[in-house]
């Protein structure tokens, strides 16, 4: 299934559900797509690829021992860089921030990882989130996949160009 980046989150928790992929396969494959394709776009600006292959594994193991753990069990995602998540800077791409690494989920982050989600990533967004484009003087210029020399979008720009890139 090389396709797997381009279908929706809902087919992929049928797929995950059916056992016709794993929750480690499938983020291997979304974080092989942003080791090809973001250096492009720059859209996914923080990886905690070791976090996330542990959640991987454990959501892999639950679904052999026949346990459920959530609506979006081993369902891989990323989140802007506005929610503190462990493992990950959080910035809101604020230079003051760029050192500031959280001790503890935002409560969001911990609904969703209780929800089965595999968080693997942060995607850009503008300086504080309050600007029409993604740039930032930490991560720098998120571009549009379908156009590079194109604006991606402001405060969800990273997140958009991701999505639309097939990164998440």
């Amino acid at each position: 299934m090389t396709d797997l980046h381009l279908r929706s989150a809902t087919d992929l928790l049928g797929l995950l559900r059916a056992g016709e992929v794993g929750a480690g396969e499938l983020l291997e494959h979304h974080l092989d797509r942003v080791e090809a394709v973001n250096p492009t776009i720059n859209a996914v600006v923080a990886l905690d690829e070791e976090g996330a292959r542990d959640q991987a594994r454990r959501a892999d193991e639950a679904r052999t021992r026949g346990d459920e753990l959530g609506p979006l069990h081993g369902l891989p995602m990323t989140l802007k860089d506005v929610f503190e998540v462990v493992g990950m800077p959080a910035t809101c791409g604020i230079p003051d921030l760029a050192g500031h690494r959280p001790t503890r989920d935002a409560d969001v982050v911990m609904a969703l990882r209780g929800a089965g989600a595999v968080i693997f990533g942060k995607t850009n967004v503008p300086e504080g989130a309050a600007d029409h484009q993604s740039y930032n003087a930490i991560y720098g210029l998120t571009r549009n996949p379908w156009d590079l020399g194109r604006s991606a979008g402001g405060s969800s720009g990273g997140a958009a160009a991701a999505l639309a890139a097939g990164l998440t």
